[in-house]
């Protein structure tokens, strides 16, 4: 049997704000598997907030840039990490953010092809760039992310949440809206999708884009939860089918209440906005990056 340590209990506390004796138990139940203990406790109802996310230590920035191109348009996030947050406020460093975001520009947001494209005004990699950064501002960091959305036609929308300067902060947005009408109106449309994008946490645009297992993983916890209510297989089903509903109005974007009104869905908002920009307007994609988020934190056990 794995070994349970008091800092997986601590970890799986601050994931769900369950009791640290229930979290005890339900890393025991499943062998130390933190994802499979989130589950138990949630079928066992003792799960106090199964969604928030793990804290990390991760620090740096989130960076956004845009571009027209043609008649649509390109976006991109870059995180660039550090030790600490004290490095995010130094100019050298938002600079070579700065710099990198511009150059994913131009790969779309491709990680790989980023890493390996020259750094602005070097002979050097992008990567060779932030190894040698190590060495001159004293503290290890690295190019953890890229995300790109583009358009043939519309916008690219930006939104930077916690803006430590300009262009680059904690959580980062893009979202992509394709569309013949007014530029300057998309636009503004666009970025009151990615503010809403950046509170929301959606998992996907659409229904038909979420990861099927993640779909099948909250069928089965909702199934046993079902089950312990002692309701019989039939009643079960309709009633699981229901409950995914209301998942998919909380987790994706189109079916979730805008936040801006408090009453209507995305997709509907954006649907009714097209009298104004003058034309239909078609959602494309969206993505969001948090600083540090899924960035497993090394410490020692309490």
């Amino acid at each position: 049997m794995a070994q349970i340590t008091a800092g997986m209990v601590k970890e799986l506390r601050e994931k769900t704000g369950a009791g640290m004796m229930d979290c005890k138990t339900a890393l025991n139940e499943t062998s130390g598997n933190m994802e499979e203990a989130v589950d138990w406790l949630r079928k066992k109802g003792l799960s106090k907030a199964a969604k928030k996310a793990g804290r990390t230590a991760a620090q740096g920035l989130v960076a956004a840039a845009t571009e027209p191109d043609g008649a649509g348009a390109i976006g991109v996030l870059v995180e660039v990490n550090s030790e600490t947050d004290f490095v995010a406020r130094n100019e050298l460093f938002q600079k070579m953010v700065g710099d990198i975001a511009a150059t994913a520009i131009s790969v779309k947001g491709d990680l790989a092809t980023l890493q390996a494209s020259k750094y602005p005004g070097t002979d050097k990699s992008v990567e060779e760039h932030v190894a040698e950064m190590v060495g001159q501002i004293g503290e290890n960091m690295s190019l953890r992310r890229a995300e790109g959305v583009s358009v043939d036609e519309g916008v690219v929308a930006s939104y930077i949440h916690g803006m430590t300067t300009d262009g680059a902060g904690k959580i980062g947005v893009i979202v992509g809206l394709k569309s013949s009408g007014d530029k300057a109106k998309l636009e503004a449309l666009g970025k009151q999708v990615a503010m809403h994008v950046a509170a929301a946490r959606p998992l996907s645009g659409r229904v038909e884009d979420l990861d099927p297992a993640v779909v099948e993983r909250e069928r089965s916890v909702l199934a046993d939860q079902a089950r312990a209510s002692g309701k019989p297989e039939n009643i079960i089903d309709k009633m699981v089918e229901g409950r995914l509903r209301k998942f998919y109005e909380e987790s994706v974007l189109l079916e979730q209440i805008f936040v801006i009104d408090g009453e209507t869905k995305v997709g509907k908002v954006i649907e009714n906005a097209a009298k104004d920009v003058g034309a239909p307007i078609e959602f494309v994609g969206f993505k969001r990056l948090e600083l540090g988020d899924g960035v497993e934190v090394s410490g020692e056990d309490d």
